[in-house]
């Protein structure tokens, strides 16, 4: 059973997810956060394997909590699903390190199949935002161009770029591959290159819109 927080504003959603990832049988709600206010020490309280994260909440919405998590070093992953798929939302989002995006209008399938992929390590975007995403990042900045022919990744670069994805500081990806913090920048850089971007943010769409990652 993945073990999964709860945060969202309403009730009646809260509810239903709950009511509906119970009948999944691999799902179980711990714990529920009627906004971010509560969702630190109930991460330290529940222990969940993934939390479920809505962007639009009073006191502290989704994109403040996913700051507050990253400021305490909590790397429980995070899977955003909301009602609203804004690009600068998404982006806000993969930047502070969530690991997944989905509308509320996902079935329960993809929903639990989601969770399963947070759960393992891995990341999951709904497709059409991907697309979107890049179709805004594109039509919104010259510097943003697909390589004639890629340049292909090395296995560890393809590995820190799956860690990027996940919302991994260049010192945490020292840590996790037992590098030098030096060496991890000098490869992050390199990646970019590869993929003719500026930033991680664009190396990760074009990566997921490549299925270089997942």
């Amino acid at each position: 059973m993945h073990k999964v927080l709860l945060v969202d504003d309403q009730k009646l959603i809260r509810d239903g997810i709950k009511s509906l990832l119970g009948l999944s049988g691999k799902v179980e709600v711990v714990g529920e956060c009627a906004d971010g206010t509560g969702v630190i020490a109930a991460c330290g309280e529940f222990v969940p394997d993934v939390i479920l994260l809505d962007l639009s909440m009073p006191l502290m919405n989704g994109v403040q909590t996913l700051a507050a998590l990253k400021q305490a070093g909590i790397s429980i992953p995070v899977l955003i699903l909301t009602t609203f798929d804004e690009h600068e939302l998404v982006l806000q989002s993969i930047i502070l390190g969530a690991r997944g995006f989905l509308l509320k209008d996902v079935s329960l399938d993809t929903l639990v199949q989601a969770i399963a992929t947070l759960t393992e390590g891995g990341s999951w975007f709904a497709p059409n935002i991907t697309e979107r995403l890049l179709g805004s990042v594109r039509s919104n900045s010259t510097n943003f161009t697909m390589p004639v022919q890629l340049e292909p990744l090395s296995d560890k670069e393809l590995e820190i770029l799956q860690l990027m994805a996940a919302g991994y500081s260049n010192k945490e990806i020292a840590a996790a591959l037992y590098k030098s913090e030096g060496t991890v920048k000098n490869q992050c850089s390199a990646i970019l290159s590869k993929l003719g971007v500026r930033d991680r943010t664009r190396a990760v769409l074009l990566a997921l819109e490549l299925g270089l990652i997942s």
